[in-house]
């Protein structure tokens, strides 16, 4: 994803635009829309690839009902009707670029899309689902708009129930067989000419670059803000991911058991990212049995010089050890995932251990591998700078984005900030920053 673009969301009154890269961070004063930002992500993400109705109250998130999430414009001026909310990402069959929108009304208690819009420079698709009062399906170029009908010349309806709704992808390649089949069921609006094989082309171009947004990618990882509490001894069990981390010691004592090439590898990063967190030095597996559905336990030690202190239980350490190591293995394991949305990943983490983090994310975080963290670290925040002006990973200044939540009144503002070629912050409006400044003038009594 490139940009979202938000509009009568929850805190967001007017239509803003939020630039992502492949690693961005969310800063900003508590209750300032962070989480609901990334909560909308992940329903732009279901709405785009896997073709369901999002679940807002789904964890790691809950932001309630329509009345909760729906921008409220004060006493006076009540609540809005509806919210709209949409992506932009480059094609990776083509190098088009191509937009989805969605326009979320009310189905009882629950939001529901009732308009989408795929759109590239030159055409677009418009759908409004069963649930909305048009129901209709329209297209457009550059030459005109187009509704299309059924056969006995009524509006199209569009398939949906409710949890799913139709493919987006799915409709654009209907459009085309249609019309280059029945174009007579192309009905002119506005004055519009007959659709033509220029129309059709135009048409094909988005769907060939909605194709990548299409693809097999796994649904984003999600992460809760503070994780599971760590248990003395486990049982084995099947890893089922959920936000909170409890899967880990499942999936590490199954890895451990079934694959040790995988676990040896991610074994090692995790180790170096434990040493270079102070953290520990070494992280096993101790079965407590000789078969794999005997109970085990997670233990990590230290170092102290050349000596090797005792194994420890990973409930005898610190509380920050537990509560890292979910987020460190999904990003270290989870290789094939393309998107990872995180909730303050430094709980309970010393600041060394922050700014470890900040190094993990600028190795982690690429073009295809793209990292969305909600941070209150200015040690995370400081070491990402750092890695990026001295070249220690391969991003770029430019791979970086500052998501900075400005409260004003009632409403929050977002401002898009980047970091340049030696580090520094370019573009923060002045409030950015300026309580460390504040206690900083104040620790110096100036």
């Amino acid at each position: 994803m490139n940009e979202i673009t938000l509009k009568n969301f929850r805190c967001f009154r007017e239509e803003q635009t939020a630039r992502l890269a492949p690693l961005t961070l969310l800063v900003g004063e508590n209750s300032t829309g962070k989480t609901s930002f990334l909560a909308l992500i992940r329903a732009l993400w279901d709405i785009a690839k896997d073709n369901r109705i999002p679940d807002f109250k789904e964890a790691p998130y809950d932001l309630g009902s329509f009345d909760e999430i729906v921008h409220h414009r004060g006493v006076r001026n009540g609540r809005s009707d509806s919210f709209e909310a949409g992506f932009s990402e480059s094609g990776r069959r083509t190098r088009s670029s191509v937009e989805l929108r969605a326009t979320f009304g009310r189905s009882r208690t629950i939001p529901v899309p009732v308009r989408r819009r795929v759109s590239s420079a030159h055409a677009w698709l418009e759908e409004s689902s069963a649930l909305s009062e048009s129901n209709v399906v329209r297209v457009g170029t550059s030459r005109g708009t187009w509704e299309i009908i059924d056969r006995d010349g009524e509006r199209a309806r569009v398939s949906a129930d409710d949890e799913r709704i139709a493919s987006i992808l799915s409709l654009l390649r209907q459009s085309l067989f249609i019309a280059k089949n029945e174009p007579s069921r192309f009905k002119p609006i506005d004055g519009s000419p007959p659709i033509d094989p220029g129309d059709l082309g135009s048409l094909d171009d988005v769907a060939r670059s909605f194709v990548g947004i299409r693809s097999a990618d796994r649904r984003p990882f999600a992460s809760a803000p503070v994780r599971s509490s760590p248990r003395r001894t486990y049982d084995p069990a099947r890893p089922i991911p959920e936000s909170e981390g409890q899967y880990i010691p499942m999936l590490l004592a199954d890895m451990y058991d079934r694959d040790k090439k995988a676990w040896n590898r991610l074994q090692q990063g995790l180790i170096q990212f434990g040493k270079q967190a102070g953290l520990f030095d070494e992280i096993s597996i101790k079965q407590l049995g000789r078969s794999g559905s005997d109970p085990f336990q997670v233990q990590v030690r230290k170092f102290d010089g050349a000596r090797k202190g005792p194994w420890r239980n990973l409930i005898d350490v610190g509380y920050g050890v537990s509560q890292a190591l979910p987020v460190i293995t999904e990003l270290l394991h989870h290789t094939q995932r393309s998107l990872f949305l995180l909730q303050q990943p430094e709980v309970h983490l010393h600041p060394m251990a922050q700014a470890a983090l900040g190094s993990l994310f600028c190795q982690v975080a690429t073009a295809r591998r793209q990292l969305i963290v909600e941070t209150h670290s200015d040690h995370l925040i400081d070491r990402i700078r750092m890695d990026v002006r001295d070249g220690v990973s391969s991003l770029k200044p430019e791979d970086v984005s500052i998501l900075y939540f400005e409260r004003r009144d009632m409403d929050v503002t977002i401002h898009s900030i980047q970091i340049d070629k030696l580090g520094n912050v370019v573009g923060a409006p002045p409030s950015y920053g300026r309580f460390f400044m504040d206690e900083t003038a104040r620790s110096l009594r100036l």
